[in-house]
């Protein structure tokens, strides 16, 4: 059933986030998720700053220029509080997350050490996981079930026991697991019935990600993926999501190089100026970068790299700029640079009369502090979605993506600043104020 306008809530309407937020987490062991979780501590504590979040820091603007309104949007939509967010997940690794942060490498230890009891506090619990889908990873903490139903049956449990322990009174979980192999939908993802009967013969085309995304819908709680894996974005579990009104979202989170390639493509766009080719490679030597050397994992990620560019540039509608450009992009496994991941792009352009120029990028950034704030904003995000009755899939939330879902007959908006529009303009429908469409000519109107 297609979500209809009057059934979201709005302003008034909307619940109250009251209690506990309970944020799961698949992979709460990794790189990225301790990072978010050790920061999101550490500014509860008055220790940091929550720099990259949109939700913490950033304003939205409201009525005329002349008005000067320009909020928080923390202030301006109820979201929950930071201080009410409380963390479990899963993990193939039984450190908890003081052990796993030091291994990441990622934060220093003057960030690790004064939240060192809380961290330690974190435990994985086992984690549903098959090396098929994974092949560089292998870890001990990991369930055993008779098959996928019995597994699932196991993280609802998991997931019930968290919210009863805790006194949690909802949830939003979060993939922020490892890039699973490279797969296509087919007839067992194509309705919910066929997935739950493949389910009950451990098929052997259900990922693990589908299983977390399975158990977080049929509890009615928001699930949001971070990877590029084929999980949540399958016809059975969006028409599972549309059946329980839960709010979906996805996918692979939008860091680096590809954040690099929806700020600049626009631009080269907006002056129609024309694109030989785009050269991409990155260096990185964390857990994710050992994943993507798997070349069925990295096949994932380059799916969802590959994708950015057409649909920013719209060579079907320029095709004298950009019908035949060059696009390759490259990840190279490197150790010695652990989460701090470079990526190079080397661009070929061509303007008036056909002239060449160069635009050449080193960013040399750090994956999972791009990353965390990220996550932040999702999960109060979602759950904003989930008190306001937006089920099914939020493309409202494509700021954050790589791979942005959307419906069917549409194509996903790539552009960022365009990203940002429909989510702030989301923003101001459910809180009943106009839309900004930066008209401007009426103010020089008589």
């Amino acid at each position: 059933m297609a979500l209809k306008e009057q059934e979201i809530r709005r302003k008034e309407e909307i619940l109250e986030p009251r209690g506990k937020l309970g944020v799961l987490i698949p992979g709460i062991g990794g790189a990225v998720s301790t990072t978010f979780i050790a920061g999101v501590e550490l500014v509860r504590r008055g220790l940091g700053e929550p720099v990259g979040s949109l939700t913490q820091l950033g304003t939205i603007r409201l009525g005329k220029r002349y008005e000067y309104r320009t909020p928080r949007i923390k202030d301006f939509v109820p979201l929950a509080d930071i201080n009410d967010l409380v963390f479990a997940g899963w993990d193939i690794y039984d450190a908890n997350l003081y052990e796993a942060a030091q291994f990441a490498k990622v934060l220093q230890k003057d960030h690790i050490e004064p939240i060192k009891d809380f961290l330690a506090s974190i435990t994985p619990m086992p984690a549903v996981f098959d090396r098929r889908f994974v092949r560089n990873l292998d870890g001990n903490h990991v369930k055993k079930g008779k098959n996928l139903r019995d597994l699932v049956e196991q993280l609802k449990e998991d997931i019930r026991n968290f919210q009863k322990t805790q006194g949690v009174d909802r949830c939003v979980m979060i993939w922020c697991g490892s890039t699973e192999v490279y797969m296509k939908p087919e007839d067992v993802h194509s309705s919910l019935p066929a997935f739950l009967e493949a389910l009950e013969k451990s098929d052997e085309r259900i990922a693990p990600s589908m299983l977390y995304a399975l158990a977080a819908l049929e509890l009615n709680i928001p699930f949001v993926n971070g990877a590029p894996n084929l999980t949540v974005d399958i016809p059975a579990l969006i028409e599972l999501a549309k059946k329980n009104k839960v709010p979906i979202a996805g996918k692979d989170f939008k860091t680096g190089q590809t954040l690099m390639k929806t700020i600049i493509a626009p631009g080269l766009k907006a002056r129609l100026l024309g694109l030989e080719g785009w050269y991409s490679t990155n260096i990185l030597g964390n857990r994710d970068g050992l994943v993507l050397d798997d070349k069925d994992s990295f096949k994932t990620k380059e799916e969802s790299k590959l994708s950015v560019l057409d649909y920013i540039l719209q060579p079907q509608l320029y095709p004298t700029l950009y019908k035949n450009y060059y696009h390759k992009v490259t990840i190279n496994y490197y150790p010695p640079r652990g989460d701090n991941k470079e990526g190079w792009d080397c661009i070929d352009i061509f303007g008036w009369l056909g002239y060449p120029m160069q635009i050449k990028i080193d960013f040399q950034c750090r994956d999972s502090i791009l990353a965390a704030p990220l996550v932040l904003d999702l999960v109060l995000f979602m759950d904003l979605a989930q008190r306001a009755n937006m089920n099914g899939i939020q493309e409202w939330l494509s700021f954050y993506f790589k791979s942005p879902m959307h419906k069917e007959n549409l194509y996903p908006e790539h552009d960022l600043f365009i990203q940002l529009m429909k989510l702030k303009n989301t923003l101001r429908y459910l809180m009943k104020e106009e839309q900004i469409t930066h008209f401007g000519l009426d103010y020089y109107m008589e």
